[in-house]
Parts: structure tokens; C-alpha cells; sequence
């Protein structure tokens, strides 16, 4: 059964990575964008306690039970907004995704259906792949460009940015400006298939990243959708990127092993 308390418990799916990269307890700014029920934030808060994290969720009922689940664990540390952050400042239609999946039903626990709101309305290709999503409602929401976000907050650098924004991936990066090259690490959700309307693909976001000197250390992408995790050359050296890499690979190859010959 899906707990909200369970997930916040348990380990990020990146954290060696991060911990391998970052030095903990010199971590100042993360941000989570798409932050939805907040659960991210908080293990995030939890990980890097001396950061600020900041997260971006503009469902007014996303946030109300983030906003709860900050209080119960006590997180000081997370500064919560209810914006869209994207290529403008202003407002925008916002869809609002529900729904459940097969035999799994929501519950106050957690909720299946409401993880796949987007700027972006949902495509045919959507239908195929989830049908059972609805998007039957939209709302206006309002939206902010990060570059002017980090400015009224006085932040210079973020060290980590984790965003889910559901095909509206580039639009948020694109509304970073210059402050782009600022920014250490992001791990970001990529589809493979066009599941929003004129949402950009794998080859566009990696395109965009490249030629913003990011490079792709870790790729969870199937034939629909996945994550990748980019490290900035500004802040990480090329040869301790490729090292990084490698020892990536030779890991993922143990493990293969190890699991075809049953052994933990």
C-alpha cells in the first residue's frame, strides 16, 4: 500500500549520487519545481540540512497537504510557493490531472491521480499509455520566471534543482536565463514520447542541456518517459564527470550480476 510517510521515510533514488557529488553539509539551495504533495521537499530538507529548499507547486490542493506534512516533521528549512515557475511572469492555464489506476485505489495516504498536472494539455499519445488519466479540469495559475524568482530572493547559486513539471521541463529552464549557468545539478523527468502537446523530447531536452555546458551522468529513460541527471562543467571537472560515469557503469554491471546469479 502507497504511505505518504513510507516514501518521505524512505531513501531519494539519487541520493548516492548526490552525496557522491555535493558536499552535504555545504548545500545552500535546492529547489524543488513540481513540487506536488511536498514529499520531495522534505527529504530533501532532511538530507541537506543546512539548505534552503524551495518548491513550486501550484495546485491549491497539492499544496494545502504540503503544507501539512511541513508541519507534521518540523521542516523550517522549506519555503513552499504556490506558482508555476516557467518562461514568463503572469498566468497561465493550468490542467489538473485525477484518477486511479486499475485496482489501486487513492486515499488520504496518497493520491495516484493528482502527480501529472502540467502547463501543457495532455496529448493522444497520453490516452495510449495512461488511460486511465483524466484531465477534466483547469484552472489559472501564476507563473514566474526563475531567474527573476532567485533575484527577489537573493540567491546566487542553486547546488541542486529537482524538477517535474510534466513535459514543461524547458520551459522553466528557458525562463533561467543567464542565471542557467548557476545552477550545479539537475535531475528532471524527460519523456521519450510526446505525452503533453508540444512538450519537448529527449533529443531536444539534451540538445538544450549540451549547448548550456550541462552534461548527462545519468539516464533512467525507457521508451515513454524517465529522469536524467545533468552536472553543470562550470562547477564539476570534465574528468571527474567521466570518472563519476564510469564507476556508474562498472556499479549498474555488478548489480546485473549479482541479480542473474541471485545473490544480494
Amino acid at each position: 500500500m502507497f504511505n505518504r510517510e513510507k516514501y518521505i521515510n524512505s531513501p531519494i533514488e539519487i541520493e548516492i549520487e548526490l552525496l557522491l557529488l555535493l558536499e552535504k553539509d555545504k548545500v545552500k539551495s535546492v529547489f524543488d519545481i513540481g513540487a506536488c504533495e511536498a514529499e520531495d521537499s522534505i527529504r530533501y530538507s532532511i538530507l541537506f540540512p543546512n539548505s534552503t529548499v524551495y518548491a513550486f507547486e501550484p495546485r491549491q490542493d497539492n499544496l494545502a497537504i504540503g503544507l501539512e506534512s511541513i508541519k507534521k516533521y518540523n521542516r523550517q528549512n522549506i519555503v513552499l510557493e504556490n506558482i508555476a515557475l516557467s518562461i514568463k511572469n503572469g498566468t497561465a492555464e493550468f490542467f489538473l490531472s485525477e484518477g486511479e489506476p486499475g485496482d489501486l485505489k487513492n486515499s488520504e495516504e496518497w493520491d495516484f491521480g493528482n502527480k501529472s498536472s502540467s502547463l501543457l494539455p495532455p496529448s493522444d499519445e497520453m490516452k495510449k499509455h495512461t488511460s486511465w488519466l483524466q484531465f477534466n479540469k483547469k484552472v489559472e495559475v501564476e507563473t514566474k520566471r526563475l531567474d527573476d524568482y532567485v533575484k527577489s530572493k537573493n540567491v546566487d547559486c542553486i547546488d541542486f534543482a529537482h524538477i517535474d513539471v510534466q513535459g514543461a521541463e524547458l520551459m522553466v529552464l528557458k525562463g533561467a536565463g543567464s542565471f542557467l549557468k548557476n545552477i550545479k545539478l539537475i535531475w528532471m523527468e524527460v519523456e521519450a514520447v510526446e505525452l503533453y502537446k508540444n512538450q519537448p523530447l529527449k533529443n531536444d531536452v539534451e540538445r538544450f542541456m549540451q549547448k548550456n555546458n550541462f552534461v548527462n551522468i545519468l539516464d533512467t529513460v525507457n521508451e515513454v518517459a524517465g529522469d536524467q541527471l545533468y552536472a553543470n562543467l562550470n562547477y564539476f571537472d570534465s574528468k571527474k564527470v567521466e570518472s563519476f560515469k564510469r564507476a556508474r557503469r562498472n556499479k549498474a554491471r555488478k548489480e546485473r550480476i549479482k541479480s542473474f546469479f541471485g545473490l544480494k
